[in-house]
């Protein structure tokens, strides 16, 4: 058996590479391209895990939508969530990351009909500018994303959907720019990674004579992840009082007599409690204090609501 602090959550991968061309990135040069694996090794593996102890699996793919397009027969990523989402044992299933080029429809109704599949959804849509995006390289506009959204909203109204976005890509305008705070007042992430473009060696984008200014970019970054803040604060305030199921990961390091864990939203939740006795354990927690990213509350034998 195992015997180290993860003995609750683990990494698969299903599929390696990339065969985008996204301009600004160098993962094809480095990590080939796509391959996926057999449903069969991927089943197999989680079955192994999860007798080994593991109640959480998180399948991993640099485009995980993309998986099985280079198999025959073609495979679909929808029907694989529902293989393993159906492993004997499984408590949580969760996948990342997902491209909205590739991302259908089909996956978000996977994830609803799949009790093991947490509600929970990944998709970097980078600008909300579709020349932007065209220059990015995408191959996928903002109302494809924003179309994913609606479904993801539609099937699953409680789900958390984070993301990744660069603000300052070469030619991006004020207007471009404005686009991209629109999608953002649209959806309302739980949780948006962002970043500043930065020219990356051996990538198009680098070359181009179009590049921003540092104080351009900064200024953007800053705007930007202030509606990230506030968003994510809104997204966690609506969980104050409900009961929330809490798979306990580690210790807190600031209050050791508390421990941490995650609910199926992805949302960190704090609470009073021995790691010891916890780790690995699902537990009920009725969440009485909401903040920008963590939630904290109380154990309960309420049921999760």
């Amino acid at each position: 058996t195992l015997n180290h602090a993860f003995i609750h959550l683990e990494r698969v991968n299903v599929i390696y590479g990339c065969n985008e061309r996204c301009t600004y990135c160098i993962v094809p040069t480095t990590r080939g391209v796509e391959q996926s694996r057999p449903v069969e090794s991927i089943v197999d593996e989680v079955s192994e895990l999860v007798n080994q102890g593991f109640k959480e699996v998180t399948l991993l793919g640099q485009n995980i939508d993309a998986y099985g397009r280079d198999m025959i027969p073609k495979r679909k990523f929808s029907d694989l969530l529902k293989i393993v989402g159906s492993v004997p044992g499984l408590e949580r299933l969760r996948f990342v990351t997902s491209h909205p080029r590739y991302m259908s429809l089909g996956v978000v109704d996977a994830v609803a009909d799949t009790p093991t599949a947490c509600e929970y959804f990944h998709i970097p849509f980078q600008s909300g500018s579709n020349s932007i995006l065209k220059a990015m390289g995408r191959g996928h506009t903002r109302e494809k994303f924003l179309q994913i959204v609606d479904r993801v909203r539609q099937r699953l109204p409680d789900a958390a959907i984070t993301a990744d976005v660069i603000v300052g890509f070469p030619g991006e305008t004020e207007q471009d720019f404005l686009d991209t705070l629109d999608i953002m007042e649209k959806v309302k992430f739980d949780t948006v990674n962002t970043a500043a473009y930065s020219p990356r060696p051996n990538t198009p984008a680098a070359d181009w004579d179009n590049q921003l200014s540092e104080e351009v970019k900064q200024d953007r970054l800053h705007r930007i992840n202030e509606l990230v803040l506030q968003h994510a604060t809104e997204r966690r305030a609506r969980m104050m009082d409900r009961v929330v199921e809490v798979l306990v990961e580690e210790r807190n390091v600031k209050v050791p007599t508390q421990v941490m864990g995650r609910t199926t939203h992805g949302y960190i939740v704090y609470f009073d409690g021995d790691i010891d006795e916890l780790r690995g354990e699902l537990v009920n927690v009725k969440i009485d204090r909401c903040e920008k990213f963590y939630l904290a509350g109380k154990r309960t034998d309420e049921p999760v609501q």
